[in-house]
């Protein structure tokens, strides 16, 4: 039989653990208490109150500042959207839309009358047949943006027309004959209302119409419509052309002769265009260079504050004589990156000659090919930098 073997282990009396707790009772316990607080004056006090007040204006500073710059960001948008609104409102394919053509419905009871109406209604303008203040006459009226309830009023144009046949015309040269012999005394129950008409700025054009077709093309191939009325109206020559002379410069008021209606509405639409783009005329001739409204030009070069640009700045200032393309400018300014530096150039050089021809031997690179300055620009560069005269001719 095998003998079992007990494992040596350690065994613990009872005195050994009586000594670890009494040693472990004998050593003293270090507790750490917080340390005392400082009790803080009263002016450290009112200091601390102080600088907290002071931050808390800061903050509100600052929040003011967000808010005011937010504002501003906000009316800023607002102006542009406005602006671009006004813009667009005031090109031709949108002003149209607030154009009326008034016409007066005696207008209506001429033979081929139908033919405007028929051509205003094709192209979707606005019309409106009303009484006006003279008979047979055309109008035109605008809608204008403005602030109140309505939202809009209606101002009348200063373009006024007037539709007359032969005879209507014949009472016009009359009035205007018994005017002139009369010193202006009388007028005529015709020529009357048209000078009222004149008084408030109104520009005014006779559309003298109603000629037989036949004769009419057979006859405008060698005589003017003005000639053609002498022998209908039983007047002299020079007693017509007095008329019409006077009727334009005396009283501004053009005459048309015109063959049918069709040639009236053909008038009336080119007005009616005419008024259209007039706004957005306005507003470009209004700027400074309305002829440079695009490009790479309109904006100029832009210069920096460190400097940057202005060498953009020189080459297109020598672009601007005479047959200097961009790429003799670029060859300019490589080799005088500024004004300073040629005007140096030349002070250095000594006959008139030199000076004039300093630039011509300067190499010009564009497309692969290679050319010279030449002694035209090089001359008229000196001539533009050195010259007193204002009303020099550089060439």
């Amino acid at each position: 039989m095998s003998v079992l073997r007990r494992a040596k282990t350690w065994e613990i009396s009872e005195s050994e653990d009586s000594d670890h707790d009494l040693k472990a009772k004998s050593e003293p316990r270090v507790t750490l208490s917080p340390p005392a607080r400082k009790r803080r004056s009263k002016e450290e006090i009112e200091a601390e109150r102080l600088k907290a007040k002071e931050r808390k204006e800061e903050r509100g500073r600052r929040r003011a500042a967000r808010a005011r710059e937010k504002e501003e960001r906000r009316q800023e948008q607002q102006r542009r959207r406005e602006a671009a609104d006004t813009l667009k409102s005031l090109r031709p394919e949108s002003c149209i839309k607030s154009l009326t053509v008034c016409i007066e419905p005696a207008l209506l009871q001429h033979d081929g009358s139908d033919i405007l109406l028929d051509t205003l209604a094709m192209l979707e303008w606005r019309f409106t047949l009303e009484s006006q203040r003279l008979s047979r006459s055309i109008t035109w009226t605008r809608e204008l943006p403005q602030q109140g309830e309505d939202g809009r009023v209606c101002v009348e144009e200063e373009q006024m027309v007037l539709v007359f046949t032969l005879a209507d015309f014949v009472d016009v040269v009359i009035s205007v004959k018994e005017m002139a012999d009369s010193d202006g005394e009388g007028t005529g129950a015709v020529l009357s209302p048209l000078l009222e008409c004149l008084n408030r700025n109104k520009v005014v054009t006779m559309l003298v119409t109603e000629f037989e077709s036949a004769r009419w093309t057979k006859e405008s191939e060698d005589h003017f419509p003005e000639q053609m009325l002498r022998p209908k109206l039983g007047m002299k020559s020079r007693d017509v052309e007095e008329v019409l002379v006077y009727l334009q410069l005396y009283r501004n008021i053009s005459v048309v002769f015109l063959e049918s209606w069709q040639d009236v509405t053909d008038h009336v639409c080119a007005v009616t265009k005419a008024l259209s783009k007039r706004p957005f005329k306005l507003l470009t001739e209004g700027s400074e260079l309305p002829f440079c409204v695009a490009g790479s030009w309109a904006g100029g070069a832009r210069v920096e504050r460190d400097g940057s640009g202005l060498r953009d700045v020189w080459s297109r200032q020598v672009q601007q004589l005479n047959r200097a393309s961009p790429a003799v400018a670029s060859a300019v300014t490589e080799s005088f990156p500024s004004p300073q530096l040629l005007l140096q150039a030349y002070r250095d050089l000594g006959s008139e000659a030199e000076k004039k021809g300093m630039l011509a031997g300067l190499s010009v690179k564009t497309e692969g090919k290679e050319r010279r300055v030449g002694p035209d620009i090089s001359a008229r560069t000196y001539r533009c930098l050195t010259a007193e005269n204002p009303q020099l001719v550089l060439d």
